[in-house]
Order: structure tokens, then sequence, then C-alpha cells
């Protein structure tokens, strides 16, 4: 069986979000699969996917200072700048942590570990809703 879903995401503020939930709600396929795979994709270059802590908020916002500190914004060497400061460190951050998870999924569920969750990662200060696409592969 193969399935693919785009999923608009609602605009949120710069930073770290889970999105597990809503992905899952989006997506009574899942249901069907008993052995198989989620292949989540992000369509901008300006935010990207992740998996990682779920249960505690300061991962997010550690997540946030780290990547701020990693890529800082108004550096002199950026060229790429009509767009705003944070524009261009915003494709630098999508780049190093990628635009697509895939999680396997097991007797109808995304098989996450206790504790992980997927994050939308957004970059930018003012960014619009974001759109994945997820691709479902698998067994009845």
């Amino acid at each position: 069986m193969w399935f693919q879903k785009e999923i608009r995401l609602p605009a949120v503020k710069r930073g770290f979000h889970l999105i597990t939930d809503l992905l899952v709600a989006q997506l009574p396929e899942l249901e069907e699969i008993n052995i198989g795979l989620a292949h989540v994709f992000i369509k901008h270059t300006s935010a990207s996917l992740t998996i990682n802590e779920d249960a505690d908020p300061t991962v997010r916002q550690d997540f946030e200072s780290h990547f701020n500190h990693l890529v800082p914004e108004n550096q002199s060497y950026y060229r790429h700048t009509s767009e705003g400061p944070d524009d261009m460190p915003a494709h630098l951050k999508a780049a190093i942590l990628g635009s697509s998870v895939t999680v396997p999924v097991t007797k109808g569920r995304l098989n996450l570990g206790t504790w992980q969750g997927i994050y939308l990662c957004e970059h930018r200060n003012h960014a619009s809703k974001r759109t994945v696409v997820v691709t479902l592969q698998g067994e009845a």
C-alpha cells in the first residue's frame, strides 16, 4: 500500500514545535498499515524537521538557543540578505537539520521511542503556514 498526503501546518512563531499529534490526527490511513514507513518531507527552505525529546519543553528552548548561537544573524559575510536578517540563518539551520524524517509504522501507529516526537523547526521570525508531504508505505 502506498498513500501520500499534503498537510498544511498552522503558522507558528520561530522555534521548535512538536507536530506529532497534529500529523497523526490528519493521517487516519496509518491505522491500515501493519508494518511500514512514514516519510515526512517539508516543502520549504527556511524550516526543517527533526525527531527529538517530546516531554520537557526546555529541550525545545535549548534547541532554539543553541542554533541561534551556532548560526547567528547579521553576519557581514552573508550575501543573501534581501528578505531580512533571519533569512540566511534560516536556510543554514534548515540545511543542518534537514528537510525530512522517516518513522517506522507498526500496527497502525508511528513507532517512535517513549520520549520522541516530530518537530517542526521554524527558523523565520514571521513565517507563514508550512506544508509537509507525508508518504506512507507498508503492508496492511
